[in-house]
C-alpha cells in the first residue's frame, strides 16, 4: 500500500468518525459506539435487561440503523395518546404475527383496529361480562385448582406455580372468550393440543395453526347452531364469541377466529405473569403477606361471620373481591416491578412497597399516571380487559393465601427469562403449607383488644 492509498483510507475513516460524532451528538439514551452501536451497553446490562433502555446497532439493523428509545412519561403520552395515529404497529409487526393473529385487534392499525376496538369496548364495559369472568374463575378455583394445591400440601411435594397458573388463566380466558373450558388445570395436568399451541417456548408451525383452526372452527360452527336453535327465555351465552356473533353485522369465521385468538393471547399472560411474580414477592415479604391475609380475614368476618370453616367453603364472590384494596395495591406494585411485557415499562424504584398505591389513610386505591405505569398500556390502546385481569388475579391470590403459606422450594432459582413476556426462566417451584386460620384470627383479636375495638368483630 503506497502513501496515497493510506492517506485516502485515513481520510475516509476520519470523515466517518466526524459524521458519526454529528449523528450521536443529537441522540439521547444509551451510549452509541462506532460499528458496535449500543451493543456494549446491552452486554453490560444483560442481567438487568428490563431496567435498561438499549438502542439498535447501527448499520446492522434490518432497515434503519437507529431507533428512538424513551421512558419519559411525557414522550409516552405523546406516542400513546396525543399523536397516536403517527405511531402505528406497522407492516413489519403485522407480517410477523399475521399467520396467528391475522387482522385482529392486537395486530391491526387504522380503521380495522378502530372498528374492533369500538365493538369490544361496548362489551367490556358491561357488568355481565365481569360476572361471567367471576363465575369461570370461581369454578376453576374450587373444583380443580384448590384440590391440586391441597394434594401437594398433603404429599409434601413442591409444585410449579408458573405451570399451574398458566393452565388456570388459560382455562379462564378460554371460558370467557368462547364459552368452553379446556380444563388443562385438572388432576394429572393433562396435555391439550389447543393449549400447547400457545406455549411460549414452541416455535410457530403450520401444524400448530392447523390445530387451532380446527379447534376454533368446531366451536364457531357449534355456537352458530346453538344460537339459531336457542328458544326464547333461555339463558343466552355470555362469552365474547357469542356476543360478537349476536351483533347485526355478519362476521366471517376467519374474523371470529382472529377475535378469539387475539383476546386469549392478551388475556392470559398479564394475569399469569403478574401472579407468578406476586406469589414470589409475597413469600419474600412476610409483612406484605400478613397485611394481605389480614385484609381478606377482615372482609370475610364481615360477610361470612367468625366461623372460619365458612370462609373456605366457596371462593370469594365478586363483591368480596372488590373490597380487597391492599391486595390490588400489591398486585399493581408487582406489575410495576415485573410488567408482563417488559419492553413497555421501566421500574424507577426497585423496592416492593404496595403502600405507594394507597391514599394517605390507606383506605382507598389510588391509580397512578397511566404514562408512568404502562403495564396495561395507555391512551386509546389501554387494555380493555384491565378490570377483568384484576378480578382474576385478586380472586386467585385470595384463594391461595387464605388456605396456604407458600415458600420457594430449596435450591430453586428464580430468574427472569429474556423473551417478549416476562416469564420465569425455571418456573416457580413452591412448597405448599397449610394456613393456620385460627392463629391469624387470634392475632387479629389481640390487636383489636389492644385498640379497644373488639366489639367490631
Amino acid at each position: 500500500m503506497d502513501a496515497s492509498e493510506a492517506l485516502m483510507i485515513l481520510t475516509a475513516l476520519a470523515a466517518c468518525l466526524v459524521w458519526f460524532k454529528l449523528i450521536v451528538r443529537s441522540l439521547n439514551g444509551p451510549r452509541v459506539w462506532p460499528l458496535l452501536g449500543s451493543l456494549p451497553g446491552l452486554i453490560e446490562n444483560s442481567n438487568s435487561t428490563y431496567q435498561t433502555c438499549t438502542a439498535a446497532i447501527p448499520f446492522l439493523a434490518r432497515k434503519q440503523g437507529l431507533v428512538t428509545v424513551t421512558c419519559d412519561p411525557k414522550n409516552l403520552e405523546h406516542i400513546l395518546k396525543c399523536r397516536f395515529d403517527n405511531y402505528p404497529k406497522g407492516p413489519n409487526w403485522h407480517a410477523v404475527f399475521h399467520d396467528l393473529l391475522g387482522d385482529g385487534i392486537f395486530n391491526s392499525d387504522g380503521d380495522t383496529w378502530l372498528f374492533q376496538h369500538k365493538t369490544a369496548a361496548l362489551e367490556f364495559t358491561t357488568r355481565t361480562l365481569r360476572q361471567a369472568m367471576s363465575r369461570w374463575v370461581s369454578r376453576a378455583i374450587k373444583y380443580r385448582f384448590c384440590p391440586i394445591l391441597e394434594s401437594a400440601q398433603l404429599q409434601g411435594k413442591p409444585v410449579d406455580f408458573q405451570d399451574l397458573l398458566l393452565r388456570l388463566t388459560f382455562d379462564n380466558i378460554c371460558g370467557l372468550t368462547f364459552g368452553k373450558d379446556p380444563q388443562t388445570i385438572s388432576p394429572g395436568l393433562p396435555e391439550n393440543c389447543f393449549a400447547s399451541a400457545f406455549d411460549q417456548d414452541t416455535e410457530a408451525t403450520l401444524q400448530r395453526l392447523d390445530h387451532m383452526d380446527k379447534y376454533l372452527s368446531e366451536i364457531i360452527n357449534t355456537r352458530k347452531l346453538e344460537l339459531v336453535s336457542q328458544h326464547q327465555g333461555e339463558t343466552p351465552h355470555d362469552d365474547l364469541l357469542s356476543r360478537f356473533m349476536r351483533k347485526k353485522e355478519s362476521y366471517s369465521d376467519e374474523f371470529l377466529q382472529h377475535v378469539v385468538l387475539n383476546f386469549i393471547l392478551a388475556g392470559r399472560d398479564t394475569s399469569l405473569i403478574g401472579l407468578c411474580w406476586f406469589f414470589w414477592l409475597a413469600s419474600q415479604n412476610l409483612r406484605v403477606e400478613e397485611k394481605i391475609v389480614t385484609e381478606i380475614f377482615t372482609v370475610l368476618m364481615e360477610t361470612r361471620g367468625a366461623d372460619t370453616s365458612k370462609w373456605i367453603d366457596e371462593p370469594l364472590v365478586f363483591e368480596e373481591v372488590d373490597r380487597l384494596i391492599y391486595l390490588k395495591a400489591a398486585l399493581s406494585e408487582t406489575l410495576r416491578l415485573y410488567p408482563s411485557v417488559p419492553q413497555d415499562s421501566k421500574a424507577y424504584c426497585l423496592e416492593f412497597k404496595p403502600e405507594r398505591w394507597l391514599s394517605k389513610d390507606n383506605k382507598n386505591f389510588e391509580p397512578k399516571d397511566s404514562y408512568r405505569f404502562v403495564s396495561f398500556n395507555a391512551g386509546p390502546q389501554i387494555c380493555l380487559g384491565k378490570d377483568l385481569a384484576y378480578l382474576q388475579m385478586k380472586s386467585i391470590a385470595a384463594a391461595v393465601l387464605l388456605r396456604h403459606r407458600l415458600t420457594v422450594a430449596a435450591g430453586h432459582r428464580v430468574e427472569q427469562k429474556t423473551s417478549l413476556t416476562l416469564f420465569m426462566k425455571y418456573g416457580l417451584m413452591m412448597e405448599v403449607h397449610p394456613r393456620n386460620l385460627k392463629s391469624v384470627l387470634e392475632k387479629k383479636h389481640a390487636k383489636l383488644r389492644k385498640m379497644g375495638m373488639l366489639e367490631f368483630c
